[in-house]
């Protein structure tokens, strides 16, 4: 009997140290995404650099006959950029322990991000060129479509947040990291968005 009470109290014990060691060391995965987030930046400015380097250069940019259309950009740019307003609605509610709300407003930044990638699909099948045509087309399909990969990206990383979501007690005022991690990574998907825009779409026509 007195050993079993000495056995309990040595586990409650070792259990309690296991605790505090664990809450000592800091949480360092935001820390990490952001550089992640940086290096991919440094890709893009690689990318968005070497566009500026043929636009500067070349003696007819766009090259050919290319037009681009500006409506469906313009409506893309406006359903992207106002996702991240409405993905932040679902962060806010997760901070009040609102999971219903995460997982509503979530749902729509989704639905949100999946017209972004359709209308990218619809303008591809109807640009009127290829890949290979020359300089701009590969410019224009490269950058788009690294930007489309990151899309898709942050697409799946909203929907394993509705899907973990869906256990009890997974998120939570003070257990949200998952939550925060997607915001914050597509609101840089959305930033990039926004400057390819102005270089591919905006600038020829200056």
């Amino acid at each position: 009997m007195q050993s079993s009470a000495i056995e309990s109290q040595v586990t409650i014990g070792y259990e309690e140290k296991a605790d505090s060691h664990h809450h000592a060391h800091p949480d360092h995965r935001m820390f990490g995404l952001v550089l992640f987030l940086i290096a991919e930046s440094m890709i893009f400015f690689g990318l968005f650099s070497a566009y500026m380097i043929y636009y500067a250069t070349m003696p007819e940019w766009p090259m050919g006959d290319i037009e681009l259309e500006l409506l469906l950009p313009s409506v893309n740019t406006f359903i992207l950029v106002s996702s991240s307003f409405v993905m932040h609605k679902g962060q806010s509610c997760i901070r009040n322990n609102d999971v219903k709300g995460l997982q509503l407003w979530f749902a729509i930044t989704a639905i949100m991000g999946i017209i972004f990638l359709g209308g990218q699909v619809y303008e591809y099948a109807h640009t009127g060129f290829g890949l290979n045509d020359n300089l701009f087309a590969s410019c224009f399909y490269v950058l788009t479509g690294f930007h489309g990969l990151h899309v898709t990206a942050g697409l799946i990383f909203i929907l394993a947040v509705l899907w973990r979501s869906r256990k009890e007690g997974h998120y939570s005022a003070s257990k949200h990291f998952g939550v925060e991690a997607s915001e914050l990574y597509w609101h840089f998907v959305d930033v990039v968005w926004i400057i390819l825009f102005v270089l591919v779409y905006i600038l020829p026509l200056s």
